[in-house]
């Protein structure tokens, strides 16, 4: 019969083969009482330490509530699936060098076939494992603090993302390269304050746009006014830019939250002068929507520089437009 610190030692030896995934031969357990014992009785094996928990494990327990799996996902974990190049989570392929550092597919290329983590040659091996880990994964969408309470796969959560209707907004002003991103009452306060935008309340506009040089339009961004009304924000955009080799005036509205609202709303502009007039009908295309988007699309109140030359009248050598307008909800 085996001394007692042997059978320890190979029950432990035991427990090593079956955790590292080998079968284990179980021919030599023939006329051997240990291994008879261990195959008649089921075994109660001692709680690991805690440093043997991998990271992110749980251990059930009858006495707490149940939760469902992979909600929980530790730091470390999500440390594994983040590429040391971009920083960005790894989605298949995810390759690795022959030491194991793992890289996302679109950073391979740009180190030259080098592994950035130790500069052996990369190859292409696949984590096939870490991309097995991913698939178990069930992550809350990066936009949780902004009132987003799913929970998505990890292969579907950057889908999910992309058209998260609680990702925050751009800031729609146009006067310059703003970074600033937010809710809408944050990007409202934000305009009001930061870029001193003027703010009306109604639903019915009347503006004058003077200019003394109407042949200087390169990039011209004249005025941004937010109106609200029906409980909603709208951004009226005036501009000039160039079309081809032509200059020509913009006019057009887009509405501070998702298409899916802004197409419940319509509105006109008008312009005119001498006798003439143009009119202009549409739906506001939401912020979603780049100013430059909108503008480049041609999506709005078109005015060559010549026929607006000939609205403000005079000597044709000061620009003078009125622009007026009204904004509707559709029934």
């Amino acid at each position: 019969m085996l001394a007692w610190d042997e059978g320890i030692v190979l029950k432990y030896e035991l427990k090593a083969e079956f955790r590292a995934g080998r079968v284990v031969d179980t021919s030599m357990a023939s006329g051997n009482p240990f291994f008879d014992d261990l195959q008649s009785k089921p075994e109660v094996i001692d709680p690991p330490q805690i440093e043997d928990i991998l990271d992110g494990e749980s251990v059930n327990d009858p006495t707490q509530p149940t939760t469902k799996p992979n909600l929980v996902v530790s730091s470390s974990v999500r440390e594994l699936l983040e590429c040391p190049v971009c920083l960005n989570a790894m989605y298949p392929p995810i390759h690795q060098c022959s030491n194991g550092h793992t890289l996302c597919s679109g950073c391979k290329p740009r180190v030259h076939n080098r592994c950035p983590t130790c500069r052996h040659e990369l190859g292409n091996i696949r984590c096939l494992a870490l991309e097995k880990v991913a698939a178990s994964l069930e992550l809350p969408c990066k936009y949780q603090s902004y009132g987003c309470v799913g929970i998505y796969p990890y292969y579907s959560k950057l889908k999910h993302e992309s058209q998260c209707s609680y990702r925050p907004y751009s800031c729609p002003y146009a006067g310059s390269d703003c970074t600033v991103v937010g809710d809408i009452p944050f990007l409202v306060a934000h305009l009001k304050d930061d870029h001193k935008v003027d703010m009306h309340s109604g639903s019915t506009f009347n503006h004058r746009y003077v200019k003394s040089n109407p042949h200087e339009v390169e990039n011209a961004t004249w005025m941004l006014t937010v109106f609200s009304c029906y409980g909603q924000y709208f951004c009226l955009h005036f501009e000039a830019f160039q079309l081809g080799m032509a200059p020509v005036y913009i006019a057009f509205l887009r509405f501070m939250g998702d298409d899916n609202e802004a197409k419940n709303y319509s509105y006109s502009l008008e312009v005119g002068g001498n006798g003439r007039k143009l009119i202009w009908q549409g739906v506001p295309r939401s912020i979603r929507d780049s100013h430059r988007k909108v503008r480049d699309s041609f999506d709005g109140l078109i005015i060559q520089r010549n026929m607006a030359l000939f609205f403000s009248g005079g000597d044709r050598k000061e620009l003078k437009l009125r622009v007026t307008g009204r904004i509707w909800k559709e029934q």
